[in-house]
């Protein structure tokens, strides 16, 4: 069974930084592209970054491109989101995925 667990959510100030963690388990961690979506209260879920299998190639929501950074580490089945410059439109619950799967979610919240 494949589960994803996030952490690493928090509140912050805006400018400040966080990141995001997701440890995957129940398969072949480094078979699949990862990603990272958020859903701010109101709106629709989005988009925001993926990553490769091997970790060459990543994606980027064009609002995020240079403040934040998605990398993984599959040794420890774990896909990262450095998130910096953190302005308060950022505040969502964000949520971790691959094919099908979901995790839980973690919010983020970013004052002004």
């Amino acid at each position: 069974q494949v589960q994803l667990v996030e952490s690493g959510g928090g509140l912050v100030q805006a400018g400040g930084s966080l990141r995001l963690s997701c440890a995957a388990s129940g398969r072949t961690f480094s078979s699949y592209a990862m990603k990272w979506f958020r859903q701010a209260p109101g709106k629709e879920r989005e988009f925001v970054a993926s990553i490769t299998g091997s970790g060459r190639s990543t994606y980027y929501l064009n609002s995020v491109k240079g403040r934040f950074t998605i990398s993984r580490d599959n040794a420890k089945n774990t896909v990262y989101l450095q998130m910096n410059s953190l302005k308060p439109e950022d505040t969502a619950v964000y949520y971790c995925n691959s094919d099908s799967y979901w995790g839980q979610g973690t919010q983020v919240t970013v004052s002004s």
